[in-house]
């Protein structure tokens, strides 16, 4: 796949544009653990007025459940227009903000409290990859706030959508956020969870909740 940015949209807008939201192997009826997640980060920030953000969310059901659940302050950021023009346009998208957007240089126009990342942070292979997204994160969160990030375990697949995916225990995760911000993070909670593809499939899952203080950065590396 061509690593630019162009070739990053293009990826995915023929993924949504070919497949039925059903049909792509991340799919969930139902997102959990999402939810729970996010909605105990907000909980313990803003409350329903916490301002979350899905990074990577594309046709996710979860900025949808959080708005219908009364959280004011959601956003969605994906770098496929074609998966957040299906989401939006469910009911309720006039409720949630739609930012087309590459994860790796995007640098948002305002911040937030709570990222979520359901299954993108894998797919960033290489160091040059992830320090750039984890730059996009602290831009995001600059303040401080709550990061929870769910990839692929390292029993997981190998390959997602026919890319190569890099696959991580816990600690291994919780490694990727220490080293690029020190002191900065501390790692709250960790889990795991194995997830039913719409095929049958069971992909096992590393999900970590870091809490992010306000304060430089170190740079990843």
């Amino acid at each position: 796949m061509n690593s630019t940015a162009t070739g990053r949209r293009e990826h995915w807008d023929e993924v949504y544009s070919t497949r039925a939201e059903d049909q792509v192997s991340w799919y969930q009826a139902d997102p959990e653990p999402s939810v729970e997640l996010v909605t105990a980060a907000a909980d313990g920030s803003a409350g329903k007025g916490t301002a979350i953000i899905d990074a990577g969310g594309g046709t996710s059901q979860l900025a949808h459940l959080l708005a219908a659940a009364g959280y004011t302050d959601v956003t969605v950021a994906d770098v496929s227009a074609a998966a957040l023009a299906a989401a939006r346009a469910r009911p309720g998208g006039d409720r949630i903000a739609w930012v087309q957007a590459d994860l790796l240089g995007w640098r948002p126009q305002r911040t937030y409290q709570v990222w979520h990342d359901r299954a993108v942070f894998h797919f960033l292979t290489s160091p040059r990859d992830r320090a750039a997204y984890l730059a996009t994160l602290r831009a995001a969160l600059p303040g401080g706030g709550t990061v929870i990030l769910a990839t692929f375990a390292a029993d997981g697949p190998e390959y997602c959508s026919g890319l190569p995916v890099a696959r991580y225990a816990p600690a291994d995760l919780a490694a990727e956020l220490t080293r690029a911000y020190g002191d900065a993070v501390s790692i709250t909670g960790r889990r795991s969870q194995q997830h039913r593809t719409p095929a049958g499939t069971v992909q096992p899952f590393t999900w970590i909740t870091a809490q992010l203080r306000r304060g430089p950065a170190r740079r990843a590396v």
